[in-house]
């Protein structure tokens, strides 16, 4: 899979530096299984000692890592900074940005919830209770309901009979506060 979050910075970088390029894609399958093997038949192949996406074949030169892509790049534009404290703090930017980029990854694959999830979604299932149209135009925060209501054990508590859905309130409020 060739994918824009890694490979774009380094588009981003032959363009600016006027290098010619050629791309070559590999996608992989749908869900379920979501079959790499266009990748996977090829890469032990390609002659690189840790092959990997993306990478660069640069005549004889082959480099894996998206980092290092880019640092073989810069470097050969002059672009990693030119005395030892502009390298430094070049570094500890790449660093910083890929502390930055591994966060936003685990949002993005990551499969956790913490417990504000637990909090918004009471607050939105009790919006779509009093008013069951409410989400209708927001597409992600029903599909956030969906998916917490499809999380194993939140689908298997749901399904019990410990669930409580009805009262949401106490027995002076003016909605919600009979079991339904």
């Amino acid at each position: 899979p060739s994918l824009k979050y890694l490979a774009q910075p380094i588009r981003l970088l032959l363009e600016y530096t006027g290098t010619k390029y050629e791309e070559k894609f590999y996608s992989c399958g749908d869900a379920p299984n979501y079959d790499k093997s266009c990748w996977f038949n090829e890469k032990e192949k390609l002659g690189m000692d840790f092959p990997n996406l993306p990478y660069l074949e640069d005549g004889d030169t082959k480099v894996v890592q998206s980092n290092a892509i880019l640092r073989y790049i810069a470097r050969k534009h002059n672009l990693c900074g030119e005395t030892e404290e502009e390298q430094m703090r070049v570094d500890i930017l790449e660093n910083q940005a890929m502390d930055f980029r591994s966060g936003f990854a685990q949002l993005c694959y990551g499969d956790f919830i913490t417990f504000v999830d637990f909090i918004m979604y009471e607050l939105l299932d009790l919006h779509r209770m009093f008013h069951p149209e409410c989400l209708d135009d927001y597409r992600n925060l029903r599909s956030f309901l969906d998916h917490f209501e499809s999380l194993e054990k939140m689908a298997e508590y749901m399904k019990s009979g410990k669930f409580m859905k009805t009262p949401v309130n106490n027995k002076m409020a003016k909605w919600g506060n009979k079991k339904e």
